[in-house]
Protein backbone atom coordinates (compact mmCIF):
# COMPACT_ATOMS: atom_id res chain seq x y z
CA UNK A 1 0.00 0.00 0.00
CA UNK A 2 2.60 2.45 -0.79
CA UNK A 3 0.97 4.71 -2.70
CA UNK A 4 -1.88 4.96 -0.29
CA UNK A 5 0.89 5.47 2.66
CA UNK A 6 2.60 8.39 0.40
CA UNK A 7 -1.24 9.80 0.82
CA UNK A 8 -1.66 9.07 4.68
CA UNK A 9 1.90 10.87 5.16
CA UNK A 10 0.68 14.04 2.68
CA UNK A 11 -2.28 13.96 5.10
CA UNK A 12 -0.67 14.06 8.24
CA UNK A 13 1.78 17.12 7.04
CA UNK A 14 -1.27 18.97 5.98
CA UNK A 15 -2.67 18.02 9.55
CA UNK A 16 -0.19 19.83 11.11
CA UNK A 17 -0.24 22.90 8.91
CA UNK A 18 -3.98 23.05 9.09
CA UNK A 19 -3.85 22.36 13.25
CA UNK A 20 -0.81 25.80 13.02
CA UNK A 21 -3.39 27.79 11.06
CA UNK A 22 -5.91 26.63 13.67
CA UNK A 23 -8.47 25.41 10.92
CA UNK A 24 -8.22 21.80 12.30
CA UNK A 25 -9.50 22.36 15.79
CA UNK A 26 -13.32 23.15 14.84
CA UNK A 27 -13.35 19.90 13.48
CA UNK A 28 -11.81 18.41 16.86
CA UNK A 29 -14.38 20.58 18.90
CA UNK A 30 -17.08 18.58 16.90
CA UNK A 31 -15.62 15.27 17.76
CA UNK A 32 -15.32 15.80 21.10
CA UNK A 33 -18.38 17.63 21.71
CA UNK A 34 -20.02 14.47 20.48
CA UNK A 35 -18.16 11.79 22.08
CA UNK A 36 -19.08 13.38 25.48
CA UNK A 37 -22.37 13.96 24.64
CA UNK A 38 -22.88 10.10 23.83
CA UNK A 39 -20.87 8.76 26.60
CA UNK A 40 -20.53 11.63 29.12
CA UNK A 41 -17.41 13.92 30.46
CA UNK A 42 -15.39 11.11 32.26
CA UNK A 43 -12.06 11.03 30.18
CA UNK A 44 -11.51 7.05 32.58
CA UNK A 45 -14.74 5.68 31.02
CA UNK A 46 -15.57 6.73 27.91
CA UNK A 47 -12.90 5.31 25.13
CA UNK A 48 -14.29 7.56 21.96
CA UNK A 49 -13.90 10.90 24.17
CA UNK A 50 -10.04 9.85 24.85
CA UNK A 51 -9.38 8.79 21.91
CA UNK A 52 -10.80 12.69 20.62
CA UNK A 53 -9.06 14.13 23.30
CA UNK A 54 -5.62 13.19 22.45
CA UNK A 55 -6.11 13.65 18.80
CA UNK A 56 -6.93 17.38 20.17
CA UNK A 57 -3.71 17.26 22.31
CA UNK A 58 -1.62 15.55 18.83
CA UNK A 59 -2.92 18.60 17.32
CA UNK A 60 -1.42 21.30 19.77
CA UNK A 61 -5.30 22.34 20.69
CA UNK A 62 -5.59 24.81 23.74
CA UNK A 63 -6.81 22.51 26.77
CA UNK A 64 -9.36 25.34 27.32
CA UNK A 65 -10.83 24.66 24.27
CA UNK A 66 -10.87 20.97 24.61
CA UNK A 67 -12.74 21.49 28.25
CA UNK A 68 -15.30 23.52 26.35
CA UNK A 69 -15.98 21.14 23.85
CA UNK A 70 -15.97 18.41 26.71
CA UNK A 71 -18.61 20.47 28.87
CA UNK A 72 -20.27 21.43 25.61
CA UNK A 73 -21.26 17.58 24.65
CA UNK A 74 -21.64 16.64 28.96
CA UNK A 75 -24.47 19.02 29.34
CA UNK A 76 -22.55 21.45 31.15
CA UNK A 77 -22.79 25.06 28.32
CA UNK A 78 -25.28 25.52 25.54
CA UNK A 79 -24.34 25.01 22.01
CA UNK A 80 -25.47 23.41 18.65
CA UNK A 81 -26.38 19.78 18.20
CA UNK A 82 -24.66 17.68 15.79
CA UNK A 83 -25.32 14.85 14.18
CA UNK A 84 -22.88 12.16 13.16
CA UNK A 85 -23.85 10.57 9.55
CA UNK A 86 -21.44 8.50 7.13
CA UNK A 87 -21.64 8.69 3.44
CA UNK A 88 -20.30 6.24 1.29
CA UNK A 89 -19.50 6.44 -2.84
CA UNK A 90 -16.79 6.27 -5.45
CA UNK A 91 -13.95 8.46 -6.78
CA UNK A 92 -12.68 8.10 -10.67
CA UNK A 93 -11.40 4.64 -11.57
CA UNK A 94 -14.10 2.82 -9.06
CA UNK A 95 -11.95 3.84 -5.62
CA UNK A 96 -14.55 2.94 -2.84
CA UNK A 97 -14.69 6.31 -0.43
CA UNK A 98 -16.50 6.08 2.95
CA UNK A 99 -16.96 9.45 4.76
CA UNK A 100 -17.62 10.14 8.74
CA UNK A 101 -19.13 13.57 9.00
CA UNK A 102 -20.39 15.64 11.97
CA UNK A 103 -22.85 17.96 10.73
CA UNK A 104 -25.80 20.50 12.26
CA UNK A 105 -27.57 20.52 8.67
CA UNK A 106 -27.80 17.00 6.37
CA UNK A 107 -29.15 18.62 3.85
CA UNK A 108 -26.66 20.81 3.23
CA UNK A 109 -23.83 18.19 3.74
CA UNK A 110 -25.21 15.40 1.50
CA UNK A 111 -25.55 18.01 -1.27
CA UNK A 112 -21.90 19.51 -0.99
CA UNK A 113 -20.37 16.15 -0.49
CA UNK A 114 -22.88 14.91 -3.94
CA UNK A 115 -21.60 18.36 -5.66
CA UNK A 116 -17.97 17.06 -5.14
CA UNK A 117 -18.10 13.62 -5.96
CA UNK A 118 -19.75 14.79 -9.75
CA UNK A 119 -17.42 17.72 -9.89
CA UNK A 120 -14.32 15.27 -9.36
CA UNK A 121 -15.74 12.16 -11.45
CA UNK A 122 -16.96 10.17 -8.70
CA UNK A 123 -20.65 9.47 -7.78
CA UNK A 124 -22.46 9.12 -4.36
CA UNK A 125 -23.42 5.75 -3.48
CA UNK A 126 -26.40 4.21 -1.22
CA UNK A 127 -25.70 3.23 2.12
CA UNK A 128 -23.42 0.35 2.46
CA UNK A 129 -22.29 0.19 -1.08
CA UNK A 130 -18.54 0.18 0.54
CA UNK A 131 -18.66 0.50 4.13
CA UNK A 132 -18.34 -3.66 3.93
CA UNK A 133 -15.06 -2.96 2.51
CA UNK A 134 -13.10 -1.47 5.33
CA UNK A 135 -12.91 -2.61 9.25
CA UNK A 136 -12.14 -0.46 11.86
CA UNK A 137 -8.96 -1.12 13.23
CA UNK A 138 -6.00 0.37 15.58
CA UNK A 139 -3.05 2.15 13.39
CA UNK A 140 0.38 2.85 14.79
CA UNK A 141 3.08 4.52 12.20
CA UNK A 142 6.56 4.11 12.86
CA UNK A 143 9.37 6.28 11.10
CA UNK A 144 11.82 3.77 10.35
CA UNK A 145 14.58 6.40 11.06
CA UNK A 146 13.17 6.83 14.19
CA UNK A 147 13.12 2.96 15.29
CA UNK A 148 16.24 1.55 17.22
CA UNK A 149 15.42 -1.78 17.09
CA UNK A 150 15.21 -4.06 14.15
CA UNK A 151 12.14 -5.38 12.26
CA UNK A 152 11.90 -8.38 13.90
CA UNK A 153 12.33 -6.93 17.45
CA UNK A 154 9.10 -4.65 16.28
CA UNK A 155 7.13 -7.36 15.23
CA UNK A 156 8.02 -9.67 18.44
CA UNK A 157 6.90 -6.78 20.76
CA UNK A 158 3.94 -5.75 18.65
CA UNK A 159 2.12 -9.21 19.11
CA UNK A 160 3.49 -9.47 22.39
CA UNK A 161 1.56 -6.18 23.09
CA UNK A 162 -1.60 -7.91 21.52
CA UNK A 163 -0.68 -6.45 17.90
CA UNK A 164 -2.51 -8.25 14.76
CA UNK A 165 0.31 -7.27 12.74
CA UNK A 166 3.19 -5.38 11.24
CA UNK A 167 3.45 -3.76 7.83
CA UNK A 168 6.64 -2.44 6.13
CA UNK A 169 5.37 0.62 3.94
CA UNK A 170 8.19 2.64 1.75
CA UNK A 171 10.19 4.62 5.25
CA UNK A 172 7.76 3.50 7.51
CA UNK A 173 6.40 0.53 9.36
CA UNK A 174 2.59 0.42 10.29
CA UNK A 175 1.81 -1.57 13.45
CA UNK A 176 -1.92 -2.69 13.18
CA UNK A 177 -4.24 -3.68 16.14
CA UNK A 178 -8.01 -4.54 16.71
CA UNK A 179 -9.89 -1.13 18.32
CA UNK A 180 -9.99 -3.29 21.91
CA UNK A 181 -6.54 -3.18 21.91
CA UNK A 182 -5.68 0.22 20.39
CA UNK A 183 -4.52 1.51 24.09
CA UNK A 184 -2.91 -1.47 25.29
CA UNK A 185 -0.65 -2.02 22.47
CA UNK A 186 -0.14 1.54 22.29
CA UNK A 187 0.86 1.43 26.09
CA UNK A 188 3.17 -1.06 25.61
CA UNK A 189 5.08 0.25 22.75
CA UNK A 190 5.71 3.72 24.24
CA UNK A 191 7.06 1.74 27.29
CA UNK A 192 9.76 -0.45 25.18
CA UNK A 193 10.91 3.25 23.37
CA UNK A 194 8.75 3.12 20.44
CA UNK A 195 7.93 6.40 19.38
CA UNK A 196 4.70 6.97 17.02
CA UNK A 197 4.33 9.30 13.64
CA UNK A 198 0.80 9.05 14.71
CA UNK A 199 -1.13 6.75 16.27
CA UNK A 200 -5.21 6.29 16.11
CA UNK A 201 -7.94 3.96 15.15
CA UNK A 202 -9.06 4.48 11.75
CA UNK A 203 -11.02 2.12 8.68
CA UNK A 204 -8.21 0.46 6.95
CA UNK A 205 -9.31 -1.18 3.27
CA UNK A 206 -9.46 -4.79 3.10
CA UNK A 207 -8.77 -4.55 -0.37
CA UNK A 208 -7.43 -1.87 -2.76
CA UNK A 209 -7.57 -0.94 -6.36
CA UNK A 210 -4.34 0.15 -8.51
CA UNK A 211 -4.50 3.60 -10.34
CA UNK A 212 -1.89 3.91 -12.86
CA UNK A 213 -3.96 6.65 -15.30
CA UNK A 214 -2.35 10.03 -14.22
CA UNK A 215 -5.96 11.65 -15.39
CA UNK A 216 -7.57 9.24 -12.60
CA UNK A 217 -4.81 9.79 -10.43
CA UNK A 218 -5.07 13.69 -10.10
CA UNK A 219 -9.06 13.69 -9.90
CA UNK A 220 -8.95 11.01 -6.92
CA UNK A 221 -6.49 13.14 -5.10
CA UNK A 222 -8.62 16.42 -5.62
CA UNK A 223 -11.49 14.84 -4.39
CA UNK A 224 -9.26 13.55 -1.59
CA UNK A 225 -8.37 17.10 -0.87
CA UNK A 226 -11.70 18.55 -1.47
CA UNK A 227 -13.48 16.43 0.79
CA UNK A 228 -11.09 16.82 3.58
CA UNK A 229 -11.51 20.69 3.38
CA UNK A 230 -15.00 20.39 3.87
CA UNK A 231 -16.06 21.88 7.55
CA UNK A 232 -18.51 18.94 7.86
CA UNK A 233 -16.10 15.81 7.31
CA UNK A 234 -14.43 14.54 9.69
CA UNK A 235 -12.87 11.38 8.01
CA UNK A 236 -12.10 10.28 4.73
CA UNK A 237 -11.12 6.54 3.94
CA UNK A 238 -10.57 5.01 0.44
CA UNK A 239 -8.92 2.27 -1.37
CA UNK A 240 -6.77 3.31 -3.96
CA UNK A 241 -3.29 2.29 -4.38
CA UNK A 242 -1.16 4.92 -6.30
CA UNK A 243 2.33 4.10 -7.72
CA UNK A 244 5.10 5.96 -5.83
CA UNK A 245 6.32 7.82 -9.07
CA UNK A 246 2.84 9.31 -10.00
CA UNK A 247 1.93 9.96 -5.62
CA UNK A 248 4.96 12.15 -6.40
Amino acid sequence: MAGHSKWANIKRRKARVDAQKGKIFTKLAREIIVAAREGGGDLETNFSLRLAVQKARDNNMPNDNIQRAIQRGSGGLEGESFDQVNYEGYASGGVAVLLETLTDNRNRTVAEIRHLFSRYGGNLGETGCVAWMFQRKGLFIVKKEDLAVSEDDLMLMALEAGAEDVREEDDTYSVISSPDHFEEVKEYLHKQGIDFESAEVTMLPQNTVEIDNPDEVRRILELMEALEDNDDVQNVYANFEIPGDLME
